[in-house]
């Protein structure tokens, strides 16, 4: 009997099979299809929520189904505090995303909404596996979908983008899966080992490998990570596939692919490799500082809205990034709801970007000018939203940057001055945001036509007011999320913290038998 967590994992590729087999021309049915079983997973992903017990630090809802007995590959699934929220933030921004393409999408619309679906499948998959082999075959499945998103119903250069953003990731993909062979062999080294890619005995197994050896796999890890969150300077291919992407792609790029690289480093790259994470903490914290102001000077500059947006998620992301190497409970609690206040907040931009855009056909700053006039509801959304992602305090931005900078300032890993610079990337947010909503929404009305735009329509403004919602419920009411991955965030600070007991009662592994 499949478990809910199961279900809730192939419930879109299932879903995406139904919708191959209706008419092409069937449109409406098509685009009901496709959100009503978005919306069946979410309603599958709060049954979770409301089930998950927070004050465990263990797996849940598991199920483990053998695969490939031979090297101990299973189909092997279950979520804790930390998978738990991304799976709802996944669950929650497929139907957005479903929506918000309702009348973008004109040509070959069965087949978007495949990909749409099987987008959804890879990403669940990729927050819920358990197993590292199942982890890899997410994490590269998702690849193909997205890769036809952006490169069929993309924009100019769409194929460049799409092949830019394939073959970064794939490259990363490749050396993760060096690793992991190299974490199987090591675990058939233990007395009565075998060849195994179960994650739960490979956290036993990780922290024993000589260290030499455990930095080459952390580093195979962490290259992966990086360019898919992306790390300055692994960054480059994020413009490109977020300004050629549709709106829906570039939500889910922003909104959950990108965490797959920050979820990535805090499920195995610090617990399977801790004595390494003390050493690259400073050098990846340095990166991420970097990050985080280059992506703030570079989004000022912009006089694309949409570029600008995607440069803005490299500095977000880099606050993401330091919380996690600060290795202190305040900063990777901060970078866990940060990821979701990401995929809140800079979604909710793009789905914004978008929707002038439809109106338009032009995302350049210097068309626009006294929107507000025209569009008064879009302008109120607008600003809540830059609000909102410049970290306003009551709205979920703030919460999430507070905790990463008293983490970094707390770390003992960490000079104070990594905190500092990297508050300077909070000022500069304020500037590149305040000063592309002053100059698209303010003033008067110069471009004729711009006075013609119709403001948000019924469909637009139900597609923005759950994520206001959450975005508001979050900035009041933090501790409903955090409490969720509190208990996992201790157990993974435990594990990076107790390495050196570990290296003191646990001699390495031999290099062969």
């Amino acid at each position: 009997m499949p478990s809910i967590l199961t279900i809730l994992i192939v419930l879109p590729m299932a879903g995406s099979l139904f919708v191959l087999l209706l008419p092409a021309d069937r449109e409406k049915l098509i685009k009901g299809a496709g959100l009503a079983v978005s919306t069946l997973a979410l309603a599958l992903s709060i049954v979770l929520w409301a089930q998950f017990d927070n004050s465990q630090a263990g797996m849940q809802f598991t199920q483990k189904s053998s695969w490939i007995p031979a090297f101990d590959v299973s189909f092997s699934v279950g979520i804790d505090g930390l998978s738990l929220l991304l799976v709802l933030l996944t669950a929650f921004l497929t139907p957005i995303a479903m929506l918000s393409s309702w009348n973008a999408i004109q040509k070959r619309l069965k087949e978007y909404t495949i990909m749409l679906l099987l987008l959804e499948t890879g990403m669940l998959g990729v927050f819920c596996a358990i197993d590292l082999f199942l982890f890899y075959v997410f994490w590269e499945a998702m690849l193909v979908p997205m890769y036809f998103i952006i490169g069929i119903w993309g924009g100019e250069r769409r194929v460049y983008a799409a092949f830019k953003f394939f073959l970064y990731t794939m490259a990363g993909s490749l050396l993760m899966l060096v690793a992991i062979i190299g974490l199987g062999y090591y675990a058939s080294l233990a007395p009565g080992g075998k060849f195994t890619t179960d994650l739960i005995r490979l956290f036993s197994i990780g922290p024993g490998i000589p260290l030499g050896v455990q930095i080459w796999m952390f580093l195979a890890f962490a290259l992966s990570f990086a360019i898919k969150v992306p790390l300055f300077p692994f960054h480059t291919w994020l413009p490109d596939a977020h300004v050629e992407a549709p709106t829906a792609g570039s939500v889910l790029l922003a909104g959950v692919l990108l965490k797959m690289g920050t979820y990535g480093f805090l499920r195995f790259c610090l617990p399977l490799f801790p004595q390494s994470t003390l050493m690259f903490a400073p050098f990846i914290s340095t990166l991420a500082v970097v990050g985080i102001i280059y992506g703030a000077l570079v989004s000022m500059v912009q006089t694309d809205m949409k570029k600008l947006v995607a440069y803005s998620s490299v500095s977000h992301l880099g606050f993401v990034v330091l919380g996690i190497f600060a290795l202190t409970e305040e900063g990777i609690q901060g970078s866990v709801i940060q990821m979701v206040n990401h995929g809140l907040s800079t979604g909710a931009l793009f789905l914004i970007v978008g929707m002038i855009y439809d109106r338009r056909h032009t995302r350049a700053i210097s068309k626009f000018g006294g929107l507000a006039k025209v569009m008064p509801v879009l302008a109120v959304f607008f600003m809540i939203v830059s609000l909102s992602s410049l970290g306003l305090p009551g709205l979920n931005g703030f919460i999430g940057e507070f905790l990463i900078l008293v983490g970094a300032f707390r770390s003992d890993y960490l000079s104070h001055w990594f905190a500092v610079f990297a508050a300077a990337g909070v000022i500069l947010a304020a500037v590149y945001l305040l000063s592309m909503y002053q100059k698209t929404m303010l003033g008067a009305v110069t471009n004729p036509e711009n006075r013609k735009l119709s403001d948000l329509s019924k469909r637009e403004i139900w597609v923005l007011v759950p994520v206001m919602l959450f975005i508001v419920w979050i900035g009041i009411f933090p501790n409903t999320f955090l409490k969720q991955s509190a208990a996992t965030t201790k157990q993974i600070i435990t594990a990076v913290k107790s390495t050196t007991t570990i290296r003191a009662t646990s001699e390495a592994l031999p290099l062969s038998k």
